[in-house]
């Protein structure tokens, strides 16, 4: 490819430049920040000259997009959109941070470094179990540092998944990976929400491609049949809010993206048609004086439910206790004239902001706003949290980017003090972790609680409303079993290290108690056992491992589960039919390999999704060197290949296969006599498919159930579905995952 750029290329950057200089102008404070903006780009063109990226395109392109998605898309300010047009330039060039901060100052050249230490530790090739784990470790501790760096990083994760297509699918599949298992929770936890789901769409897009491209269409047909009936309605809502004195409101609609109705449909074993709400209207509203922007969407809310019935249990009000990354408004579900339900969003144009853009507003609202000066804000606080994470000095990058990727996805619940101060905890945790939360000592002596007034355990799981009050001795002091019920990262550190203290010979102890559960299974061989082990509880070393035994933390509870982990293709508990044993070879990342055809690889079936031929399918090297076939959609692939991005390699199926696979659909319909034989005779008789379980329960005229079978591709899944589909009184058949 020629690098030297043509005119036309020089055109393109000009084009490309344009748009970013006007979002400049209108952020930009004052003459001295747009010209900043302005040099940043000349700098950073210059730099880039004459390079290209795979697509063909001027290089210099992609920061210009990664600068306008952090003014457009974040609401940055100058010294971003700077750094975010810098940001590949002393990775790629000779530059320095010197050179930037020179010509920058200090800030920027902050922001940029961070940047570039973030590129070097993703794009690094040393071969560790643990190395995407520490690469995505070193990110995240840029968020002690300034969130701004994350920020950016998002942006620029954003536009080179847009483009993806440009890149070998290995790689695509590393990238798609690592975006679903850190950078779209990261995105929403920092109030993104539109960066998140665009990433959603995205990974749905190139990993389930059919699923994607049936559900797009089937919103458009159904955007083409409601959208009068919708006009209709938000007209009679545009009357009402007119009348209450809302007449400058904004009234938009949207339909649910594809990757909200997939996950749906495959969470809750749904098909299509029985996913209702899927238009969702917002109103924002410019507020009025002497009311509070609460009591205003409430007002809103009466004016609405005036009008159509609404669903109670389906009210969520985020104006009083807002999300952990600051997002508040107040929905609710109400039936439209035509009979579909339709989610309302309430929100002031504040409120918007911040739904919008994110931590962006919420500091930029903070900062102007004195009434908000010393507020604890929510996402404050989730940062907070964030860097007790990031500082622990014990946790094992595995285990950090577990805890983190914990953080940015749990649910939380709101509890109450004796006096009635508000705390917020993660959803599922108990008495004891409410007592850390309030102060480490607290936690250390705290001996059991009372919930509502009521005397309970120290294990007590706790539900947004709780009245709780901790009960303490100053003799108590932390117990291992604590470490059984413990929900929260933060008490189980503080009871692991008092244990830690307190527990002489941890390691010795986590020793003899393997030893002894290895000598029961009469295992012998300890070196092979040991590496299988260590992989399979996320440990780096064997004494860490010893030691976590030792004080309890790891019980060995499934130890004969993680023995099986990754087991060599000659020991017994792997089916015949699920493994492909060729050759074994040198595996060569960049090459696509065919399952079962004259590979010199060997390849295995995980269980963890089931695949079969048809379905997209991507390959992750184990530790014995294998080939672990999963789905492209599965979460636990999607978790794997976060953490060793390295180990992921393009497969595809073999037009020549004549294994079997087994699969497993869920059927529900109407109860009669004879379905069953209807049902059984469908599949092994007129369709020839082995079954090898068949559960059916039929309750109140409902009937209920799951059939697991063995079928040669996905085209047998989807004759057999249509073909059910003609069984009088069935409602619904899904394929869904073995473990379902």
């Amino acid at each position: 490819m020629n690098s030297t750029f043509t005119e036309e290329d020089y055109q393109l950057i000009e084009q490309n430049f344009s748009g970013l200089r006007d979002s400049s102008r209108k952020r930009c404070a004052n003459r001295t920040e747009y010209e900043t903006v302005l040099k940043a780009f000349e700098f950073a063109n210059d730099a880039h000259k004459n390079v290209r990226r795979r697509s063909g395109d001027p290089y210099i392109l992609h920061p210009i997009a990664v600068a306008k998605i952090v003014v457009d898309e974040i609401g940055l300010g100058y010294k971003s959109i700077s750094a975010a047009l810098l940001h590949d330039v002393v990775e790629d060039t000779d530059f320095t941070v010197d050179d930037i901060r020179r010509n920058f100052g200090d800030k920027i050249a902050s922001l940029v470094d961070g940047l570039t230490k973030i590129k070097t530790a993703l794009d690094g090739s040393k071969d560790t179990t643990s190395l995407q784990a520490e690469n995505f470790k070193r990110i995240l501790i840029t968020l002690n540092d300034d969130v701004r760096i994350v920020l950016i990083k998002l942006a620029d994760r954003l536009h080179n998944i847009r483009t993806i297509e440009f890149m070998p699918e290995y790689k695509r599949d590393k990238i798609l990976s690592e975006t679903m298992y850190i950078f779209a929770p990261l995105a929403h936890r920092l109030g993104l929400y539109a960066i998140k789901s665009e990433m959603e769409n995205i990974w749905l897009k190139y990993r389930e491609p059919e699923a994607y491209k049936d559900i797009e269409s089937r919103l458009e047909n159904i955007d083409a049949q409601r959208s009068g009936e919708m006009d209709e309605f938000i007209a009679s809502i545009r009357a009402e809010l007119d009348d209450a004195g809302y007449g400058n409101s904004k009234i938009l609609k949207r339909l649910k993206t594809p990757y909200s109705i997939w996950k749906k449909m495959n969470t809750k074993n749904l098909p299509f048609e029985e996913i209702y709400d899927l238009y969702a209207i917002r109103i924002i509203f410019h507020p009025k004086e002497n009311y509070t922007e609460r009591e205003q969407c409430w007002h809103i809310f009466t004016k609405i439910t005036s009008l159509y019935p609404y669903k109670s249990d389906r009210t969520r009000d985020w104006t009083k206790e807002p999300k952990s990354n600051g997002y508040e408004a107040l929905h609710l579900t109400v039936m439209s004239p035509g009979g579909n339900w339709v989610e309302v969003q309430i929100r002031s144009e504040r409120m918007d902001s911040i739904a919008e853009r994110g931590v962006a507003a919420h500091w930029l609202y903070k900062k102007n706003d004195a009434s908000q000066q010393d507020s604890d804000f929510e996402v404050d606080n989730w940062l907070k949290k964030v860097r007790e994470i990031i500082e622990n000095p014990d946790a094992n990058a595995i285990q950090f980017l577990d805890d983190f990727h914990k953080e940015l996805t749990t649910a939380d619940i709101f509890v109450f003090t004796p006096k009635g101060e508000t705390r917020r905890l993660e959803k599922g945790a108990t008495v004891l972790d409410f007592a850390y939360s309030i102060h480490t000592d607290i936690g250390n002596k705290a001996i059991a609680g009372k919930v509502n007034q009521k005397l309970v355990p120290l294990s007590q799981v706790l539900h947004s409303g709780d009245q709780v009050e901790i009960i303490s001795s100053a003799t108590s002091s932390p117990k291992r079993e604590w470490l059984d019920f413990l929900k929260t990262s933060k008490a189980k550190g503080i009871v692991m290290e008092s244990l830690r203290k307190n527990t002489k010979d941890s390691i010795g102890e986590g020793f003899r108690i393997l030893d002894k559960r290895l000598n029961d299974r009469g295992i012998s061989e300890r070196i092979k056992v040991m590496k299988r082990l260590l992989a399979y509880y996320k440990c780096d070393t064997k004494d860490q491992f010893y030691a976590k035994i030792g004080i309890g933390v790891l019980t060995l509870d499934d130890l004969d589960k993680a023995l099986r982990a990754n087991a060599p293709a000659n020991e017994s508990f792997w089916s015949i039919n699920r493994l492909f044993r060729p050759k074994q070879g040198r595996i060569d990342r960049k090459k696509e390999y065919v399952i079962g055809e004259g590979s010199d690889n060997t390849f295995i079936i995980a269980d963890c999704c089931s695949p079969v031929p048809g379905d997209s399918v991507m390959g992750i090297i184990d530790d014995q060197g294998r080939v672990v076939v999963h789905k492209k959609s599965c979460s636990v692939a999607n978790d794997l290949a976060s953490k060793r991005g390295e180990k992921v390699i393009a497969v595809r199926w073999s037009e020549k296969s004549v294994s079997i696979f087994l699969t497993k659909v869920l059927i529900r319909g109407i109860d009669r006599a004879g379905l069953l034989n209807d049902l059984t005779k469908v599949i092994s008789e007129d369709m020839s498919i082995n079954m090898r379980k068949v559960v059916f329960e039929a309750h109140d005229g409902v009937f209920e159930g799951a059939v697991e079978l063995y079928v040669k591709s996905t085209d047998d899944i989807d004759n057999l579905i249509r073909r059910l589909g003609n069984v009088r009184g069935l409602e619904m058949i899904n394929r869904v995952e073995i473990n379902q």
